[in-house]
């Protein structure tokens, strides 16, 4: 067998492959005998058709058979001797037989080698936060906002109270579908209305009625809407005012702290998950920044196929997560066509990329996982269960979730190794801003 190759692009090989022709005659002469032998032909008895009729009948499609199984086998011997590092599957194309060789080229994808560029050049911005009291005050006041009562007040309606009402809406005079309803429950302040709804209740009482005007934002979802003056009756039933419930023995047991540890207690416990939430936030704000420099500074061709496979993956994850979130009923009822390719490839191929620098960086450093670190990070996932040496434990013996924070460590320890060089930006945030960065990261 011979082997040419060239470069189709950075990421592509094309080879061109021949096979002498006695090797593919002498497969489809044995497989011809094989036939014979268990061919079925009206007018032969089993196993004693003449060999020239199995050969007139079959062997056409024998040598085709034949050809594809060597095309198959030679494609990856070429594949390895010419060392080329491929991802995916090859293209097979102008499949001939020539001068008594069978010759055919295949494409294939490979693996990109790129040199990254100097770290000194990048700009990195590293964000710092600190917990002070008045950030723990609130939390323990969200705490409290998530247990909250509501009870009823013959006063005004403002923000944040919830009021029950009725209502109907109408468009051009006429009511559309989905415009009335009956004991309607809705904090104000909420957001779940159209603009201008719930700015219209604030200041009502109960047994008001009122005639808002509002405008339908031009996108909403409903076409025949989107963009429409509309009025809405509203008539109130009632207003509630919210009760935060006292900070107890009842509340301070929901928190496993008891009466005589005390607010304090439950102050320090809050403290100390909103320290580690803040630590896990800060680490990932500087990956993701570390990240998105490397990306942005070394510009590099990926492989169709790798794309596709990250595609893929993504598609599942997303599909994954609507079955968690709707179950298995709603999944399948779910259209998988809702989430073309277009959806993911932008992020896929920053994905790909990303991939492919990460592991070049580990090799030119010679990264290699810091057991140490790894330990670290397990101890300090583990604090924040009722039972942390099971969780230890747990880790310790499961392979494949050890293997999982192994990686996050090591990306940890690609990352100091790029900050090591770069020009890194400080700058100092709220608790409350760098909540909400997370948040909107998440999506």
């Amino acid at each position: 067998m011979q082997v040419t190759t060239e470069a189709v692009s950075g990421v592509a090989r094309r080879l061109n492959v021949s096979v002498p022709t006695s090797r593919v005659n002498e497969q489809f002469e044995a497989r011809l005998q094989r036939t014979a032998k268990t061919v079925k032909i009206n007018g032969f008895r089993p196993g004693k058709v003449p060999l020239n009729v199995v050969r007139r009948e079959y062997g056409a499609g024998i040598y085709q058979e034949v050809v594809n199984d060597i095309i198959r086998d030679t494609v990856f011997e070429a594949i390895q001797q010419e060392k080329i590092n491929a991802v995916g599957m090859p293209n097979i194309e102008k499949v001939e037989n020539k001068d008594d060789v069978l010759v055919y080229e295949a494409t294939v994808e490979v693996y990109p080698e790129v040199e990254v560029k100097a770290f000194a050049d990048l700009e990195i911005e590293r964000k710092s936060s600190e917990i002070n009291d008045k950030d723990v005050d609130t939390m323990i006041e969200n705490l409290q906002k998530q247990r909250q009562t509501w009870a009823v007040t013959k006063g005004m309606a403002k923000k944040d109270m919830q009021v029950t009402f009725d209502f109907e809406g109408t468009v051009d005079g006429e009511k559309f579908e989905g415009g009335t309803a009956e004991d309607f429950k809705l904090v104000l302040g909420s957001g779940r209305m159209i603009p201008g709804f719930e700015d219209g209740i604030v200041g009502m009482k109960a047994g008001e009625e009122k005639v808002i005007d509002v405008t339908f934002p031009e996108d909403y979802q409903a076409e025949n809407l989107a963009g429409k003056a509309a009025q809405f009756k509203i008539t109130v039933k009632q207003v509630e005012k919210p009760k935060l419930p006292e900070i107890d023995a009842e509340f301070l047991q929901i928190f496993g702290v008891t009466e005589e540890e005390g607010l304090e207690k439950l102050k320090a416990d809050v403290r100390k998950n909103m320290d580690r939430e803040v630590r896990n936030g800060l680490r990932n704000q500087i990956k993701q920044a570390a990240f998105d420099a490397l990306v942005a500074a070394n510009e590099i061709e990926v492989p169709a196929s790798m794309v596709a496979q990250e595609i893929d993956r993504q598609r599942q994850q997303m599909i994954q997560q609507f079955t968690q979130q709707f179950g298995a009923q709603g999944a399948q009822s779910f259209d998988s066509s809702m989430l073309p390719d277009e959806l993911f490839k932008e992020q896929a191929e920053k994905s790909v990329k990303l991939g492919v620098l990460v592991s070049k960086v580990m090799a030119d450093a010679k990264l290699e996982v810091d057991q140490a670190r790894v330990e670290a990070y397990i101890d300090d996932m583990a604090s924040s269960y009722e039972d942390p040496t099971e969780v230890v434990e747990y880790f310790k013996t499961d392979k494949q979730q050890r293997a999982q924070i192994e990686a996050v460590v090591l990306e940890d320890q690609v990352v100091d190794h790029i900050l090591a060089a770069a020009k890194v930006n400080e700058v100092a945030v709220s608790y409350e801003d760098l909540l909400k960065e997370q948040q909107a990261r998440r999506g």
